[in-house]
């Protein structure tokens, strides 16, 4: 038995040191927990998981990531052939079974848990699964079906949930969140979505291009309030292209029940409007899963809205109590959450510490064409007092793109001035989650713009777009031959 010295606080008597088993107890059964039980494992320490809600995997595999990319490919599939942008060739094709692709999402789905979950600890020694809601009853325990189990150290790995908004009448309405409208056999001929961000605008470009009329309804004056207005405004526009209807600075009144569909009421500006539709999709945000888990009452603390409160480290206030994912209500993406258990457990059985580092955290919305970030945006430079430029290419002067004929979107990067390394960036492409990680990996090591538009790019690719941009800096992208720096 691998032992280890551990201080139990709130104890002052001469033995407080006591040399117990290393024992990870992991409350949740998603990507953040598969990655901690791993990392547990390299240090030799017994694992305990317990799951509750969604099935093993999480949101990311059972309703999330998976699902909704499989999904969205689907769609693009059948709208990118209807609406062939080359002369010479005539292509159509219609949706004949929607309910077919369910089952082959579905399908998907149980093998990627199968292979990615089921199978990674379905023989792993010194591991036990339990199936079950988790109650803390202290810093090192939990109540389990009636059990109790004693650990050593704990990880909070629940992940969250669909957040469901304060309308009136919504609860008393048949709405869906993304877990029943990746789930759907039937096609609703008609969708209101309310929300303005990620899923939200995945959710309704996907379903407009099977077929469905979709109103997005969203509270703040754009849609992704958090970004820069010329990426919304573009987005907006391509979107609206497709026929998805946008409407923006609502203040709902309420949604009630009609004739087998949804109605909702509407204030925009002085205007009242009533949206009907065959089904409602809320997709307002998340909430972290804290609830019916005693953390009060042994003091965890919690933000406002109910997440995990945790350190530089993972750790939360009770020094053997640690949280990743999206149940910390930050970061919500999985591969922060697999980032985060690995941080935490290493932080709990290694000799070192290691701090959680967000500095360069690239994200995506995989609408199309897709919106792709890292880093600062010109508002939080300006607010960090950064002297920066700006620097905006248009995918019609790159090449790869022109020769594809899709031209929607631009590169926009950001540099300090002081040292010319990049600050940030923002993209708007077909593929514009290809190009981050070439600008991530110049932000997380310093790589200057003189140096990175000096690299040689392919001709003819999207990545070139980079080089491109970061050329615009000093000269004028309309005076450049072909492949000229």
């Amino acid at each position: 038995m691998q032992t280890y010295e551990l201080q139990i606080e709130g104890m002052t008597c001469e033995h407080c040191a006591l040399t117990i088993e290393k024992h990870l107890i992991i409350i949740g059964g998603g990507s953040a927990a598969f990655v901690a039980t791993i990392e547990a494992k390299e240090h030799g320490v017994k694992v305990t998981m317990i799951n509750d809600g969604l099935p093993i995997g999480g949101t990311c595999v059972n309703v999330g990531c998976v699902p909704s990319k499989n999904l969205i490919r689907a769609a693009q599939t059948l709208y990118k052939t209807n609406n062939n942008p080359f002369g010479g060739i005539t292509s159509s094709a219609r949706l004949t079974d929607f309910k077919t692709l369910i089952e082959e999402k579905t399908k998907l789905v149980l093998d990627l848990r199968e292979q990615k979950y089921i199978n990674i600890i379905k023989d792993m020694e010194n591991f036990e699964f339990i199936e079950g809601q988790a109650s803390l009853v202290s810093p090192t325990a939990v109540k389990v079906n009636g059990r109790i189990i004693e650990g050593s150290h704990m990880l909070i790995a629940t992940g969250a949930r669909p957040m469901i908004a304060d309308i009136d009448g919504l609860s008393e309405v048949d709405y869906l969140t993304n877990e029943e409208a990746f789930a759907l056999e039937s096609l609703p001929a008609s969708m209101i979505i309310l929300g303005g961000s990620y899923i939200a605008l995945e959710m309704a470009q996907m379903f407009a291009r099977f077929g469905s009329k979709v109103t997005v309804l969203q509270r703040s004056e754009r849609i992704l309030s958090h970004e820069s207005p010329d990426i919304t405004d573009m987005l907006s526009g391509y979107l609206q292209d497709e026929g998805i209807e946008i409407i923006t600075g609502n203040v709902i009144q309420n949604v009630h029940q009609k004739n087998g569909g949804v109605i909702v009421k509407t204030v925009v500006g002085d205007e009242t409007l009533e949206i009907e539709a065959e089904k409602i999709v809320v997709a307002t945000g998340r909430v972290a899963n804290t609830q019916n888990m005693n953390l009060e009452s042994l003091g965890l603390a919690l933000h406002v809205n109910g997440a995990v409160k945790v350190n530089d480290f993972g750790q939360t206030n009770i020094s053997t109590i640690y949280a990743a994912g999206d149940v910390t209500g930050e970061h919500m993406f999985v591969y922060t959450a697999a980032y985060e258990a690995k941080t935490a457990v290493a932080n709990m059985f290694a000799s070192s510490q290691q701090k959680l580092d967000f500095s360069v955290l690239p994200w995506v919305i995989f609408t199309d064409p897709q919106v792709a970030g890292v880093g600062l945006d010109e508002k939080q430079a300006k607010e960090k007092g950064i002297d920066f430029e700006v620097a905006t290419l248009p995918l019609s002067y790159v090449p790869r793109a022109i020769a594809a004929k899709d031209t929607r979107g631009m590169i926009k990067l950001l540099r300090n001035t002081a040292d010319d390394t990049l600050i940030g960036a923002r993209i708007v492409a077909a593929e514009g989650s290809e190009l981050l990680m070439e600008i991530s990996v110049a932000m997380k090591y310093g790589i200057k713009v003189s140096d990175l538009k000096e690299m040689l790019h392919p001709y003819l690719t999207l990545g070139e777009g980079i080089k491109l941009a970061a050329v615009t800096f000093d000269k004028n992208v309309k005076e450049l031959s072909c492949c000229a720096t």
